[in-house]
């Protein structure tokens, strides 16, 4: 038990550093040169750890030191994003970069048959890409626009989140023998924003997801916050509050009263000439309202109004030190920050930095392979590598 917990030490140094000494190793542990060195030969031989050849420096005496590195080649994971509409696959090593990725997406709302296939489709093609087998995959973090409790089974008290498949994560086990990490998308994208993006070095966080729906993630001194059946965060609250009335975040805001505009010929705005290339969209009213048009500019000043509403609730219950707008329609919004900024001091005397992510639509993709990479550190003595170095 002792050598597993040591082995745990060591393995746990050395995912986060690049080239390691057996000096560095013993400082950053606290254990002893015999420990460290045993612990190596045995990580080595699992596969784990690749020792490099330790070199001479000309300045040094004595025996060279020792040099680990992480084998990140030792396996893969899976960051799999399930939007309603589209499934987008991300391939990783075990740093999280990545190998390969994949997006399918699909019309109408499928049944839980043709949603698994779905996705196995879209997994098969990113692990085709990479020349990557089921065997070498260690684990997958899947995300849905549902909440999911500690055991990651989705809460279905909702119409909208009983179109997600409950029995989906079981299903892909099944097909590819690799264990599948069901969580809410929103928390998987506040996982990657604390990861990889605007929230680095922010332990108490927001990300809320304004894209067609609002959705947040929470994230309080660097834990997620789930609630006793995975409903913390949802935002069905927000048909209580004055000014938002509903769930709709700015693309759906943003199309919508684009589209009621274009209806009315009455209605003076570059949207109708926008418009003749095809249905409105939250990217032409964007492009509109940067171009000057005065109704895209009320438009997205309305949509300001009710994300500040939005994230002050966010504020004034949660306490985060930083809201991050993310998913597909963060870039854009980046426009409405300095109105919603200044809103917000009306709202609350504690008001949250507000950013946008930069991770754009791969912010739940990217979470979920954090997800993963969690996961695989937490078991990896338990784990068979079927990777092993050069």
């Amino acid at each position: 038990m002792l050598r597993r917990v040591n082995a745990g030490k060591v393995l746990g140094v050395l995912t986060r550093a690049r080239v390691m000494t057996g000096t560095g190793l013993i400082e950053a542990t606290g254990l002893t040169r015999a420990t460290v060195h045993a612990v190596c030969n045995d990580l080595i031989s699992m596969g784990w750890v690749i020792e490099h050849d330790p070199g001479r420096d000309v300045t040094s005496v004595g025996r060279p030191s020792r040099r680990f590195e992480f084998n990140s080649r030792a396996g893969y994971v899976l960051g799999i994003d399930i939007g309603a509409a589209k499934t987008t696959v991300l391939l990783t090593d075990l740093r999280g970069e990545t190998i390969a990725k994949a997006g399918r997406s699909v019309e109408g709302m499928p049944t839980p048959a043709e949603r698994t296939e779905l996705v196995h489709e879209t997994v098969v093609e990113a692990l085709a890409a990479a020349d990557v087998t089921d065997a070498q995959v260690l684990a997958a973090g899947a995300g849905v626009a549902a909440p999911v409790d500690r055991g990651g089974n989705i809460l279905v008290d909702d119409e909208f989140w009983r179109r997600f498949d409950a029995g989906l994560a079981l299903r892909l086990t099944d097909l590819h023998g690799w264990p599948v990490l069901l969580e809410n998308d929103a928390n998987l994208a506040t996982l990657g924003e604390h990861w990889r993006g605007e929230a680095r070095n922010v332990d108490d966080l927001v990300v809320l997801l304004a894209g067609e729906r609002f959705g947040s993630g929470l994230m309080d001194s660097g834990r997620l916050l789930h609630g006793s059946r995975g409903g913390a965060g949802e935002m069905v609250y927000l048909k209580l509050v004055e000014g938002v009335g509903d769930t709709h975040g700015i693309a759906r805001i943003a199309r919508e009263q684009g589209a009621a505009a274009v209806a009315d010929p009455a209605t003076e705005t570059a949207l109708h000439k926008l418009a003749d290339a095809g249905p409105v969209t939250a990217e032409s009213v964007f492009a509109a309202a940067e171009a000057g048009d005065a109704v895209a500019l009320g438009i997205l000043q309305h949509a300001a109004g009710r994300t500040a509403r939005v994230v002050a609730t966010l504020g004034i219950l949660f306490n985060p030190e930083l809201v991050v707008l993310g998913g597909a329609v963060a870039e854009a919004a980046a426009a409405l920050l300095p109105d919603i900024e200044k809103q917000l001091a009306g709202f609350t005397s504690t008001p949250p930095r507000v950013a946008v992510s930069s991770l754009g639509d791969a912010i739940v993709s990217v979470g979920a392979v954090r997800h993963a990479l969690n996961y695989v550190e937490q078991q990896a003595l338990d784990l068979h590598l079927t990777c092993r170095p050069e």
